[in-house]
């Protein structure tokens, strides 16, 4: 396959999950705001969502004063913002677009409905209450998009390309909605254990869709280092690193079995995979589940910058 259109799927996948992830981090984000706070600072909801979506700096440089509505407005529908929905979704439709013939026509249909859709959307005439409904829409579409490549595309270099894309950028999104809890939303130790703790950590495990599940797993109340294993380490779980790094590995191989060479990415996935296949949580947490979650996310960006080279990626 040409590097450029191995590219393309490999976004066109990234973007989707994108796009899906920024959804679920900013009902985070809004279920979080509607919790009672402690002490003065009622926007450390928003800093927190800012900062796991990497958009903090861009925010304050066309914003400076973080409030609400902009916030929402910069992740949801600003085209300057390249994380932001609008931009996702575009970039994902034009990347489709160029690869056409690489797409099942139920691929291309959903896609190209969804960024239709999206587009209709007036963000000026929307009233407060209609932000659920959409997040919860874009969470459908992405759903949608990847049923539809799941069902009709050869298990090929297509397939293995846009597996890729989607599990690298779920990775990322775990790690970093997991750190932002830890680190940046829950400032004082003071707070674990809390009635804000708790709210905090339901809400997290919201975003990833593990609410129920993790129940199911644990039967037990919420627990900071349950949750942590459960997003780390439960390869049963779909949006955990283990289980990415499961399917990441995996397409690394197919491809090598393909192209009948192995590529240095594939050894950089399968120590990373190793690393979460022996990781005990325990261990984790004494030596420090910040500096854990940092270098998950450093190796997961060297797996993809690998990917790039291997595969003659244009950029």
């Amino acid at each position: 396959m040409l590097g450029r259109t191995a590219n393309d799927l490999f976004w066109l996948s990234r973007y989707i999950e994108r796009a899906e992830n920024m959804a679920r981090l900013i009902e985070a984000g809004y279920r979080i705001a509607l919790q009672p706070r402690i002490g003065d600072d009622q926007d450390s909801e928003w800093i927190s969502t800012l900062e796991s979506t990497g958009c903090t700096d861009a925010y304050k440089a066309k914003h400076g004063e973080i409030t609400t509505k902009n916030v929402i407005d910069f992740l949801l529908f600003d085209p300057s913002n390249p994380s932001s929905i609008h931009t996702c979704l575009s970039s994902a439709r034009r990347n489709a677009r160029t690869q056409r013939t690489a797409l099942t026509r139920e691929m291309w249909e959903s896609l190209n409905g969804s960024w239709l859709e999206f587009q209709a959307i007036r963000p000026d005439t929307l009233r407060s209450d209609a932000l659920p409904r959409i997040l919860d829409w874009v969470k459908e579409r992405s759903a949608g998009y990847r049923g539809a490549m799941l069902n009709t595309i050869l298990r090929n270099d297509t397939y293995f390309f846009s597996q890729l894309g989607t599990f690298l950028e779920r990775a990322d999104n775990t790690a970093r909605i997991l750190d932002v809890k830890y680190y940046v939303l829950l400032p004082s130790t003071n707070m674990i254990g809390t009635a804000v703790d708790t709210a905090q950590w339901e809400t997290i495990l919201r975003s990833v869709s593990a609410h129920m599940s993790y129940r199911w797993v644990y039967k037990e109340s919420y627990r900071s280092w349950r949750i942590a294993d459960y997003l780390i380490l439960n390869r049963a779980m779909p949006r955990s690193l283990h289980a990415c790094y499961d399917k990441i590995d995996e397409a690394l191989a197919d491809l090598s079995s393909l192209y009948g060479e192995e590529k240095p990415c594939l050894i950089t996935a399968k120590s990373t995979l190793a690393l979460l296949h022996r990781g005990d949580i325990d261990t984790i947490f004494q030596s420090g589940l910040h500096e854990f979650l940092l270098d998950f996310i450093a190796r997961n960006n060297r797996v993809a910058q690998e990917i790039s080279e291997a595969y003659h990626f244009t950029g």
